[in-house]
């Protein structure tokens, strides 16, 4: 099977999409809605309905569609501006969406998510009884980051990470990221030489791409190391990728060959493994030595007490908290099993002598091989 027929045979057997949308793809450059952007949108979202598809919407534009009706020129960089942006241009947003979709017999359903929703357990479970309920329903959910009350979620990331997050909790069989350029390039896109991307079938073939500003609109986040994180996520949770601009959005869901096509993990890792990467914030770092990076990273093994060196920050047992070398580079993240100022009594020491002199509670692993996951290199 070539590459376009297998590319093609996926995105038609997908039957749920997430599809994620930014700003500059949805607004003017003066930062109102541009209603036959929506509007052009929507149908191709109809199109996906009526032929069986489940579609999750993950949309940007809040603080962007605020910007002309409190008459800001550009996006603000203060977060209080920016969460009164987001909440004059939430409800204008959701309103377009709601509109547009009501003439193609579809019925729009709300959906804002913080940080937490995506971290904490309940929470991740809570919203996904939530899209399970809504998709029965024949809802079609539009997904936004509650910028209103954040404290960090815009300075966060951006909805591509979200999004992928969204794919890997609503167990999509295919995310599509829209965005004002037509794919990613091995260069600058304005760039003479720099070429598109069409196929991407492992990491490694992204070690050739100079990231350079992707969008001149003025009114997103967003940029490519935002959506090939995103590709990242969403691959590794066994979902394929299509990133192609917002203006092709019905040929990339028709699985035509447009944009970049990032193809899945042939192995999907864990859902607990993949929580933990992506989903999760370190609460702290523990200190490897040498020896103990290689048996965590090379062997998988249990990180024991004996290769510590140290720790830093405020956690407590079952806490996230990133693993880090002598280099200070983190390698791993896991769920610690003890609290931070347990630590120091613990580095260095074998479990024998934790036993011997703390008691059969301190013998057992700092963090737990079934509790780890190795981290990719930021590239």
């Amino acid at each position: 099977m070539s590459a376009v027929s297998a590319r093609t045979e996926q995105v038609a057997a997908a039957r749920r999409v997430v599809v994620k949308v930014g700003s500059s793809s949805l607004t003017t450059t003066e930062g109102g809605i541009d209603p036959e952007r929506v509007r052009r949108l929507v149908a191709v979202l109809a199109g996906a309905r009526a032929r069986g598809v489940d579609v999750v919407l993950v949309s940007s534009g809040a603080i962007a569609a605020g910007l002309s009706p409190l008459r800001l020129p550009r996006r603000p960089r203060a977060l209080p501006i920016q969460q009164a942006a987001a909440s004059v241009g939430q409800g204008l947003l959701v309103h377009r969406y709601t509109e547009e979709l009501a003439r193609h017999g579809v019925v729009a359903g709300q959906v804002l998510l913080t940080v937490d929703d995506v971290t904490r357990r309940s929470h991740y479970r809570n919203a996904h009884q939530t899209f399970a309920k809504l998709l029965e329903l024949g809802v079609l959910p539009i997904v936004n980051e509650n910028d209103t009350v954040a404290t960090s979620e815009i300075r966060f990331g951006d909805n591509d990470r979200l999004a992928a997050l969204v794919a890997h909790l609503v167990h999509a069989d295919l995310l599509v990221l829209l965005s004002d350029v037509d794919g990613l390039y091995d260069g600058p896109p304005a760039k003479a030489g720099s070429h598109l991307v069409a196929e991407v079938a492992l990491a490694d073939d992204l070690s050739r791409v100079r990231l350079g500003r992707a969008g001149a609109a003025g009114v997103g986040t967003g940029g490519m190391r935002t959506k090939l994180d995103a590709a990242r996520i969403a691959t590794g949770a066994g979902i394929p990728v299509v990133l192609a601009a917002a203006d092709r959005a019905g040929e990339a869901l028709a699985g035509r060959t447009v944009g970049t096509f990032f193809h899945a993990a042939t192995r999907r890792r864990p859902t607990r493994q993949l929580w933990l990467a992506h989903a999760t914030e370190p609460k702290g770092v523990l200190l490897l030595d040498d020896g103990a990076v290689r048996a965590v990273t090379e062997r998988r093994a249990s990180l024991l007490a004996a290769g510590l060196t140290g720790s830093t920050g405020a956690f407590a047992a079952g806490d996230p908290v990133d693993l880090a070398g002598p280099d200070g580079v983190a390698v791993a993240r896991g769920l610690v099993n003890f609290d931070a100022d347990e630590i120091p009594a613990l580095v260095g020491r074998t479990s024998a002598v934790l036993r011997r002199e703390l008691g059969a509670a301190y013998e057992r692993e700092v963090v737990h091989r079934d509790d780890l996951v190795l981290l990719t290199r930021p590239m």
